[in-house]
């Protein structure tokens, strides 16, 4: 596969088998987005669970500290004064039969985040063949399905994300902007790192974080040492 030259001086900038702390892999990823735009930074990590089994699905949400950098468009599926709330705190897209329809008929898909009432989930149900493989799906595990849909709507709009292992293992997140500070992208890191850790499934047995790599839209990824992805166990510095 033929790469740009952007691309070539950006690999040339590190050692692609070496495994890096994360703070210098933050600063390797911001050097190499070369892009005449700002590029989102995302994290994949592979874990050692077998998503095949219902019990090592790994999924969830979570509010980065410094958000994403985007605002996410937010549909919502409901009625009544619950509709009138989502509409309140900002959502993108409203609606109840009319909004099922225009995703089953027409193919709408310009949201980011789906969030249902649960009165609403026996008629976004039918709508799983064109929801689910794009990740779209309310669910109350991610607090997508919720009476409390004016809150939801805050956090997803706020920078809270939703992550779910592919059906290989492996995690994608965004967590910022090429533009954020190092700081801001080490903190949304770290956060990340931690959720993974908190969501462990009990039945996941051997190495549990596999590999972790930080990359630009444009740019090569930067290989983490997965001993150190977590803020807790990044070495201390001498005199710290």
């Amino acid at each position: 596969m033929s790469r740009g030259k952007k691309y070539r001086a950006s690999m040339a900038m590190f050692d692609r088998q070496q495994l890096y702390a994360p703070v210098d892999a933050v600063e390797l990823v911001k050097a190499s987005a070369k892009a005449s735009f700002d590029e989102t930074v995302e994290l994949a990590v592979r874990l050692g669970v077998d998503p095949r089994k219902a019990d090592q699905i790994v999924r969830g949400t979570l509010s980065l500290p410094a958000g994403t950098g985007r605002t996410a468009r937010v549909a919502v599926f409901a009625a009544g004064e619950k509709a009138a709330d989502a509409r309140a705190a900002g959502a993108d897209e409203v609606g109840a039969d009319d909004l099922v329809a225009r995703v089953a008929n027409e193919g709408f898909l310009e949201f980011d985040v789906a969030i249902a009432t649960p009165d609403m989930m026996g008629q976004v149900g039918t709508l799983g063949r064109v929801l689910g493989p794009r990740g779209l799906m309310p669910n109350p595990k991610t607090g997508t399905v919720t009476e409390d849909v004016g809150r939801a709507v805050l956090e997803f709009k706020g920078g809270r994300v939703e992550y779910r292992t592919d059906k290989v293992g492996n995690v994608h997140i965004r967590v910022g902007k090429a533009s954020f500070e190092a700081a801001q992208l080490l903190e949304n890191l770290h956060a990340v790192m931690d959720e993974l850790h908190r969501a462990k499934p009990a039945s996941s047995k051997g190495r549990y974080v596999r590999a972790v790599t930080l990359s630009s839209t444009m740019g090569p990824g930067v290989h983490i040492d997965p001993l150190l992805a977590r803020k807790a166990d990044e070495p201390v510095a001498a005199g710290a």
